[in-house]
């Protein structure tokens, strides 16, 4: 499956983690650069609701509500997330995957 993310949806996944740890929201604020506040709780339900990202609340409507959460990213998504951060990994994966049959 290949992944395609924006900007927003990159930063957020890189500020949690894919080594499947979690973080606390507060954490997650920290590490994001200057997205303004309405951004960021649409990009972060978005990625709730494709499963890319999971949170132990579902209501988002204000930072107090990001900031009382803990997140990780899914870890059934994780290979497939690392490799749309960065597709150098999709490229060397598909070279290794091509098998020559010798005979």
């Amino acid at each position: 499956m290949e992944i395609n993310l924006d900007g927003g949806e990159k930063e957020i996944i890189k500020a949690i983690g894919v080594g499947g740890s979690g973080i606390s929201g507060r954490q997650l604020l920290e590490r994001i650069s200057e997205m303004e506040e309405a951004e960021l709780i649409s990009t972060i339900k978005g990625l709730l609701n494709v499963g890319y990202i999971m949170a132990d609340k579902q209501s988002f409507h204000d930072i107090e509500d990001v900031e009382r959460a803990e997140f990780n990213v899914n870890s059934g998504y994780s290979r497939d997330l690392k490799e749309a951060l960065d597709p150098q990994l999709r490229k060397d994966a598909n070279q290794r995957s091509r098998r020559v049959r010798r005979e």
